[in-house]
């Protein structure tokens, strides 16, 4: 078969698995998960024995990652665009120990946070890190640039982004596949056996060849290929438009196309020459990017013509949220119809835990032992269980960062709150959760850690968790007291035990830990309909 219909998030895969991929590393979260599952499900990817495997953290998958380019094969680690703060340690000092076998970093970013904290633009860490930046219009491209991307990275020795959004990677379209895959690379060690050390002496000779090479790249034909102008008739307004922002422009322009200049711009760094000259023709020009005005800013560094530049910095565009054929209609002063308005008599209807979810029967119990201290104890993380925050819960008051929880309550015990609770789960817990419990114990502060363990990372899917049967070895080797150590069911039956057990740890004037452990009722009845079917 030449031809599949993929999600953006599958193409990539896809592709990688077609370019001779040695090795896939991810943490899960929405909208990069499916790039990881498309390639555990693949045959193809099982029978060449490419590594598969889920990493604890954004961190350690890139830095696994670029162990495996080390060893001169090809590797991709794909994350979301807040993984990618986790991960930005060794994101940005790959690009200056450089590559030996090609390393793309796959971000997916979430416009209108759907599902995340924020909505930042990862082509921002592309550029601060001086490497090469691939942004697809579509799922052909996304396929497409994984196979330029390798070659780019193994030419320049450096780490590729290919940077997605939430629309391009769930949905759809027909993806053309190459006639013969590549083969995987052959391990390879790097010639320069100092390359990968990072002592400062070193560290600034290699900086200084970063610096140039990235201007190199700017001039390669993988890079110009994909950044295109058209000239047009009209003269009063150019637009600039980059990713999938460029479907929503040719949504409404449509026959009109051909009589605005466009510039589509797909990979980066930008052509500053194809700027220029569209800037040239027009009296004005509009840029349309799905993100923060990464180009924008950088025409007004780049243009020294007085001419206007509309967009997101003048509000032409919003400022914040991911944009669509409306918003776009509007910033060209066409007629936009956002369609019907939502009648009266349709509710909205907020998140809920799912029926016998376990986390549920937690946070009752927990909301009754804390009930006596009054509000504000509970610092919460990014799972599930954050539904807490909601009615009729109400129960949970910080939703930071992955880990944040922990070290939350750690900072609030020391300014005098008691009791100060955290409420974690199990594969954020073994994600980051770790570190901050250590600087508990070492600072014995009187803190109450409740792991709500459901045996999977259960927001993004139920993904494997690294935590799964290791929690209390993982608590005792940390060095939390094993009488403080508790496992608890939470289950209706069990609530009154369960709310004294709280109440009694919550007066312990040390590190506790409590562990809520119950199977997360979708990967249980999931798991119990494989069983019966063998």
């Amino acid at each position: 078969m030449d031809k599949l219909l993929l999600l953006g998030d599958e193409a990539i895969a896809r592709a990688a698995i077609d370019a001779g991929l040695s090795g896939m590393y991810a943490y899960p979260g929405t909208p990069s998960t499916e790039i990881m599952e498309y390639i555990q499900a693949s045959g193809e990817a099982s029978d060449r024995k490419i590594h598969r495997k889920w990493s604890s953290n954004e961190k350690t998958a890139m830095e696994a990652a670029l162990g495996m380019s080390y060893a001169g094969k090809r590797a991709m680690v794909a994350m979301k665009h807040v993984g990618l703060n986790v991960a930005a340690d060794s994101f940005i000092n790959s690009a200056i120990t450089g590559v030996n076998g090609g390393l793309i970093v796959v971000s997916a970013d979430d416009p209108s946070m759907h599902s995340s904290q924020n909505e930042q633009d990862s082509r921002f860490y592309a550029k601060f890190a001086f490497i090469p930046c691939f942004e697809p219009t579509n799922q052909q491209e996304a396929y497409d640039m994984v196979f330029d991307a390798f070659e780019l990275s193994e030419k320049y020795k450096v780490p590729v982004m290919l940077r997605i959004t939430t629309r391009l990677a769930h949905s759809r379209a027909s993806v053309k596949l190459i006639d013969k895959p590549v083969p995987e690379k052959k391990l390879t060690l790097p010639s320069d056996p100092l390359q990968f050390v990072l002592l400062p002496a070193i560290a600034k000779k290699r900086y200084r060849a970063l610096l140039a090479t990235y201007e190199k790249i700017r001039l390669d034909i993988r890079i110009e290929k994909y950044n295109h102008f058209r000239d047009g008739r009209k003269r009063d307004l150019g637009i600039i438009t980059t990713g999938i922002a460029w479907n929503y422009l040719a949504e409404n322009l449509n026959e009109s196309m051909n009589d605005i200049p466009v510039l589509k711009i797909s990979a980066y760094p930008f052509p500053n020459d194809l700027v220029r000259e569209i800037a040239g023709r027009c009296k004005e020009l509009l840029v349309l990017e799905e993100g923060y005005p990464l180009i924008e800013e950088g025409l007004r560094g780049l243009l020294d013509n007085g001419i206007k530049i509309l967009g997101r910095l003048d509000g032409t565009v919003p400022r914040d949220g991911e944009l669509n054929p409306y918003i776009v209609a509007k910033s060209l002063g066409l007629p936009a119809s956002y369609g019907m308005d939502v009648p009266e008599l349709v509710k909205t209807r907020p998140p809920s835990f799912c029926k016998g979810c376990g986390h549920s029967d937690m946070f009752n119990a927990l909301i009754e032992a804390v009930k006596p201290f009054g509000p504000g104890h509970v610092f919460s993380d990014i799972g599930c269980y954050t539904l807490g925050a909601l009615p009729p819960y109400n129960a949970i008051n910080s939703c930071v960062d992955m880990g944040a929880s922990v070290t939350m309550a750690i900072g609030a015990a020391d300014a005098g709150l008691s009791p100060s609770v955290a409420v974690i789960g199990d594969s954020t817990f073994t994600h980051s959760g770790m570190t901050g419990l250590l600087d508990a114990v070492t600072k014995n502060s009187p803190v109450t850690i409740i792991i709500s363990d459901n045996s999977t990372t259960g927001m993004t899917g139920g993904q494997e968790s690294k935590a799964t049967g290791r929690i209390e070895q993982i608590c005792t080797g940390i060095g939390v007291e094993p009488e403080h150590i508790i496992t608890i069911v939470p289950l209706r039956k069990n609530h009154e035990e369960n709310v004294q057990t709280m109440s009694k740890e919550f007066r312990y004037n040390g590190v506790s830990v409590i562990i809520a452990a119950r199977e997360c009722i979708q990967t249980a009845a999931r798991r119990k309909k494989a069983e019966s079917s063998n």
